[in-house]
């Protein structure tokens, strides 16, 4: 496909599970990619995208990183400074006069509003806004690539483990994201002049409680696999072995949003992703049965 972007779009996180993905999607569809990373020699991402050494919290690497660069996807992992994080990178981009963002904020972030991530990725998007960017910001679902960190709970023990309750998630593949992602990208580097401030919810197909995901996992493993329960406090407790304590509590604390809210998307929401894409959307059941045969 010829390229017919207006100059550079700069991916930040573009070495993680979804800027990876974008990069890929991006290059793929002949965009001019530039990338900031923390160890270029461990970047391995693909011929032709410009690798750029940098952090978030250092503002020297973003001036360089930046420069000369007409649109960024803005994404930024969970942290104890994540605000402070995405708005250093906002500030540096707008010295460096990128107008055009799209930020990977998430579902229901005014609606979660004592979550840590999820607060702090509403406050990013009413600064997007008040700053005066042309942005697009993205609200995915749970993403199903999640599940790589459970596996062997319900393989080995037939326990799914994750406390998602009866409200139900609507878990998107982070390819699907990718793909909405570049598309909103691509569209903004391209545009002749400002396209208005737009918020997309990106889910996939269903929308599942505890329970239904557990008999999916029976389905495809062709045994019983139950579903673990609700116990907000043991899901803290076994985070606590392998991430921060207060990671640890901010994930509780969105599992308990779960329970009473779920991740529901509004009216419209699959049917517009599915035209964006051209294509259905990835399902769980797939998603499940590529981790049972690997």
């Amino acid at each position: 496909m010829p390229n017919r972007t207006t100059g550079t779009i700069l991916v930040t996180g573009a070495t993680g599970t979804i800027g990876r993905a974008v990069v890929d999607q991006l290059v793929r569809r002949g965009a001019d990619v530039r990338a900031l990373v923390r160890d270029p020699a461990k970047a391995a991402l693909p011929a032709g995208v410009a690798v750029v050494p940098g952090d978030l919290l250092d503002v020297e690497s973003l001036r360089r990183a930046f420069a000369g660069a007409s649109t960024l996807f803005l994404l930024n992992a969970v942290a104890a400074d994540e605000v402070t994080q995405a708005l250093i990178a906002l500030n540096v981009a707008q010295e460096a006069g990128i107008r055009r963002v799209v930020y990977l904020s998430v579902i229901h972030s005014d609606v979660y509003v004592n979550v840590p991530h999820f607060a702090g990725k509403f406050g990013v998007e009413r600064m997007i806004e008040a700053m005066g960017f042309e942005a697009t910001i993205l609200r995915p679902a749970y993403f199903m690539s999640n599940e790589h960190t459970i596996k062997d709970v319900v393989l080995q023990h037939g326990i799914y483990p994750m406390p998602i309750g009866a409200k139900g998630l609507a878990m998107v593949d982070e390819r699907d994201l990718a793909e909405v992602a570049a598309l909103a990208l691509l569209r903004r580097a391209q545009a002749e002049g400002p396209i208005p401030c737009e918020r997309i919810n990106v889910v996939g197909p269903e929308t599942l409680t505890g329970e239904a995901v557990a008999r999916i996992w029976s389905e495809v493993l062709g045994r019983p696999v139950a579903y673990g329960g609700d116990d907000t406090v043991g899901f803290e407790r076994t985070l606590q072995a392998f991430m921060p304590g207060w990671m640890a509590y901010d994930m509780r604390l969105m599992a308990e949003r779960f329970l009473t809210d779920g991740m529901v998307p509004e009216p419209g929401d699959v049917a517009r992703l599915t035209a964006l894409l051209g294509r259905p959307l990835r399902t769980y059941r797939d998603r499940a049965a590529a981790i049972a045969a690997a």
